[in-house]
């Protein structure tokens, strides 16, 4: 590939063969010298301490040869030039712990990035656990330890130092031998499949959008009260309308902590609403206070349907033990396959099983079943086992004549440690697939 020249705009980093871009000209040619790359590697910095929506402050872009900064505070940058390069189909979009990132281009350009590629995803079914960190990845793979001294910057001040520049870039610049290698053991492993559920999760817009009517949801309750509930629904919906519209964080108009209270308690008035935690004689006689009364009149009772009720058949006395047995065997999976446990099954699912419930259950459908879920049924359906030696927690199968024998070993499917490493001489150097697994 031809590397765009080096334009106005453009400032050279530390790291090398690196570029800032300050201006559309520097822009529109980083642009046009991706155009045909099989990837593209993103992370972006931002501030969202007094804002609703995270406030952009730079994209961070790598090629397979070189990277940049785009500084999207420049004065007069049209960064809706960089859209053509996310929306084509043909570039894979490379992230890691990508949410909050794929969260602003979708308020910036109106859609979500794809094909997407998530490091952090596929890490976990690559044997290096669940949530794992990205400097942690880049110093398994690549053998190098970043320096997170600028992680607290500001990244709203100009100028930003080179040291905070060397900082963001490196989050690109690494994150190129970091995707090589895990693409290239997933395809190794034939598990590309494994990650489509997740990846497509992300991708998806309704992910980052709230639906102000259902932002109670997201609130610890504990009562079912449908006047209670009524009231909660109708205050969250108009706090996060309001944080909204405003650009502030929901916690600064009203806390959680709050709401609760507040419809707890149903004032009628403002000096009723005065005793509420937090809200002063003269706030509740002021514009929120009266929206926040409003907000109450407007409130419906709002009944919640209970969870389904266990089959008669099964002990609830039992669901417990069932649910210790039923981690036990999940954790058992996800050691021998080098699997995130979370990735195969969720708490809740685990609790669903446990009550015997199957439906809509994603953990009895394709890779879940193979690693789990199976198995999970039959230690339910009492035809699986476990037993705990002097060394080991063995699996013991049912045969058909009614006897019992530990099941077969199938091998140990954890990535070995040139695995996590690649092939022990740093990152592949063949150019990958347009999309891992192609």
């Amino acid at each position: 590939m031809t590397k765009p020249p080096l334009l106005k705009g453009f400032y050279t980093s530390s790291l090398g063969g690196m570029l800032v871009i300050r201006d559309n000209n520097a822009l529109f040619s980083f642009v046009e010298g991706h155009k045909n790359a099989p990837y593209l590697l993103i992370d972006t910095e931002f501030l969202r301490e007094q804002t609703y929506y995270p406030k952009l402050c730079l994209i961070q872009l790598a090629g397979p040869e070189d990277a940049a900064i785009v500084d999207v505070l420049a004065e007069g940058l049209e960064f809706d030039l960089l859209r053509p390069l996310l929306a084509d189909e043909a570039i894979v979009k490379v992230f890691h712990a990508g949410r909050q990132d794929l969260e602003i281009f979708l308020n910036l350009y109106g859609f979500v990035p794809h094909p997407l590629f998530d490091t952090q995803v596929a890490a976990m079914v690559c044997g290096h656990g669940e949530q794992v960190a990205f400097d942690t990845l880049v110093r398994r793979i690549a053998g190098i330890s970043l320096d997170k001294m600028s992680r607290f910057t500001d990244w709203a001040r100009r100028p930003l130092s080179e040291r905070q520049l060397d900082y963001a870039l490196a989050d690109v610049v690494h994150l190129r031998p970091v995707y090589l290698a895990l693409a290239a053991k997933l395809k190794t492993l034939g598990r590309e499949h494994w990650i489509e559920s997740d990846l497509a999760t992300l991708g998806d817009p309704g992910l980052y959008r709230i639906d102000p009517d259902r932002a109670w949801e997201r609130l610890k309750v504990r009562s079912r009260d449908p006047a209670f509930l009524g009231r909660l629904q109708a205050l969250a919906a108009w706090r996060e309308r309001e944080a909204q519209s405003r650009d502030l964080p929901r916690q600064h108009l009203l806390k959680d902590e709050q709401l609760q209270e507040i419809a707890a308690n149903n004032p009628a008035n403002a000096g009723q609403l005065s005793y509420a935690r937090g809200i002063s004689p003269q706030t509740a006689k002021g514009k929120l206070g009266q929206r926040i009364l409003a907000a109450l009149a407007e409130a419906q009772p709002l009944a919640v349907p209970r969870p389904p009720r266990r089959p008669e058949s099964v002990s609830s006395a039992n669901s417990g033990a069932r649910s210790d047995l039923l981690r036990v065997l999940l954790r058992m999976a996800a050691e021998r396959h080098g699997v995130a446990a979370r990735l195969i099954a969720s708490s809740s699912e685990v609790e669903r099983l446990a009550n015997c419930e199957r439906d809509g259950l994603e953990v009895l459908i394709g890779w879940r079943a193979e690693v789990f879920g199976n198995d999970a049924l039959a230690l339910l359906d009492g035809r699986l086992a476990l037993c705990s030696t002097k060394d080991e927690v063995k699996v013991l199968r049912q045969q058909d004549d009614g006897s019992w024998q530990e099941r077969p070993a199938a091998g140990d499917l954890r990535p070995t440690r040139s695995d996590l490493r690649g092939s022990g001489e740093g990152p592949p150097r063949q150019t990958p697939p347009g999309r891992p697994g192609s």
